[in-house]
């Protein structure tokens, strides 16, 4: 979630600052062109104020054109400036360069225009650092209300743009600073906001995967997420609390109602012995019994089996399951079942206990339906992560659908109907090696059986 939060506003900043940046990089390039213009127009108005008094007669006049020309020629000298003094009739009073000219058309020439117009330049097209443009300035010579000349100014602009740049730099390094401080502000955030998020997350998979004692530590975050911790902690505690009822109900149950079932199964004993042997009906009642009393015992170990905390420690699988292989194979041979392990040894982090009674369960369910002369197969191996246990048998096996619902309580396929069993063994492995972290899985096996897969972990699971 953070990685999606985060570009965004990100993005968001990013477009403010230069929202605000463009603007600003703007008006810095003006100011420093208007503050060239505003000097122009004043070194302009000088040159104005010189030619005003400089006549066409000999004598006097002459002087004060030399005099200007001096001027010309040291500020051309000096700033690098082109200037000059025209008539209107764009015959040059005076000029430096010598080789400066009045064109017929272009920027000059529109100052000129204006200037003659008795208008001072005072706002020229904007030069940016990566054109290459002169500024011009022109400004009128007046003299008894009229325009007898314009002064002409051709400036080049690399220290212009040279300032203009050193601006823009600054306002870059600055912008740069700015995101980099809401980038900060932006993890900080997001951290703050999402943390709690991220702790409940956490936790509901903790409680997802059977770990129902975690809860949610109140502690940052905006006032709604922690109002929201503290509601998931009270609806966790009222889902421990419901589940475990039920699991006492179960557990009590089971136990409470082993007592009257044995006197009834005493007691249809008793009265089996007043009917003539061989009575089917009795026989019935007696097999329903017992498959009842068998129900509440797996009831009980389902019970406790939720309920119970695994001591994990490193076991060797390999010993454990040749060692349950070796408990079953005479049951198996009983059958008629060639019951066949390849158990290498492996460790891996288990329960031993409950490992086993899981092996029991996957085993007798292969030997109670693989049919006389097949095999069933155990093979222990390990991929690194993960030691397995897999179960193959060669019975009637399971349709797709079927293997949705294996290892549902109480469950069992219709065509296994006579079989005895509770349909409550294989939810109680799969109980049993969620509690270690480890699992159960079922496939098809060709050409025809059921595969069942145990896998346990090789590393601690984490509490």
């Amino acid at each position: 979630m953070r990685t999606r939060l985060l570009p965004l506003l990100i993005v968001l900043m990013a477009a403010v600052l230069l929202a605000l940046g463009i603007p600003l990089a703007g008006s810095v390039a003006a100011a420093q062109q208007q503050t060239v213009v505003v000097d122009r127009i004043d070194d302009t108005a000088r040159f104005a104020a010189l030619a005003q008094f400089v006549t066409d007669t000999p004598g006097e006049a002459n002087g004060r054109r030399e005099t200007l020309a001096s001027e010309l020629t040291s500020y051309h000298e000096v700033y690098g400036i082109r200037a000059g003094v025209f008539y209107r009739n764009r015959i040059p009073m005076a000029k430096a360069p010598s080789s400066l000219v009045l064109p017929a058309a272009g920027e000059i020439r529109d100052a000129f225009d204006e200037a003659l117009l008795s208008r001072r330049s005072h706002d020229p097209k904007q030069v940016w650092p990566w054109q290459r443009n002169r500024l011009v300035v022109a400004s009128p010579v007046i003299r008894d209300g009229d325009v007898m000349a314009v002064v002409v100014t051709d400036s080049p602009t690399g220290q212009m743009r040279s300032r203009i740049l050193h601006g823009w730099l600054v306002i870059g390094v600055g912008e740069t600073a700015a995101m980099l401080l809401a980038v900060g502000a932006a993890l900080r955030l997001t951290g703050w906001v999402l943390r709690p998020v991220r702790v409940l997350d956490a936790t509901t998979h903790d409680i997802a995967t059977g770990r129902l004692k975690s809860r949610v530590a109140v502690a940052g975050g905006p006032p709604e997420l922690r109002r929201l911790a503290r509601s998931f902690n009270e609806m966790a505690d009222n889902v421990e609390d419901v589940l475990e009822q039920q699991r006492a109900f179960v557990a009590d149950a089971s136990h409470q109602l082993r007592n009257p079932l044995a006197a009834l199964l005493l007691r249809i004993e008793l009265l089996a012995f007043e009917l003539p042997e061989g009575n089917q009906e009795i026989a019935s009642v007696q097999a329903e019994g017992k498959r009842l009393a068998q129900v509440l015992d797996d009831l009980l170990d389902l019970a406790l089996a939720e309920h119970t905390e695994a001591d994990l420690r490193v076991t060797d699988i390999g010993a454990l399951t040749a060692e349950r292989v070796a408990a079953w194979t005479p049951t198996a041979e009983a059958k008629g079942v060639r019951l066949v392990g390849d158990c290498p040894p492996t460790t891996a982090w288990a329960d031993p206990v409950t490992l086993s009674s899981a092996l029991d369960a996957v085993i007798d369910n292969a030997l109670k339906f693989t049919p006389k002369d097949e095999i069933v197969e155990v093979t222990v191996a390990s991929d690194g992560d993960t030691s397995t246990v897999v179960v193959t048998d060669n019975g009637p096996g399971l349709t797709d659908e079927e293997l949705v619902r294996i290892g549902d309580r109480f469950w069992r396929s219709g065509r296994h109907q006579n079989v005895k069993g509770s349909g409550l063994g294989l939810s109680i492995s799969r109980a049993l090696l969620a509690a270690g972290g480890g699992s159960i899985a079922y496939d098809h096996h060709e050409p025809h059986g059921l595969t069942v897969t145990v896998k346990v972990p090789r590393s601690r699971p984490v509490a």
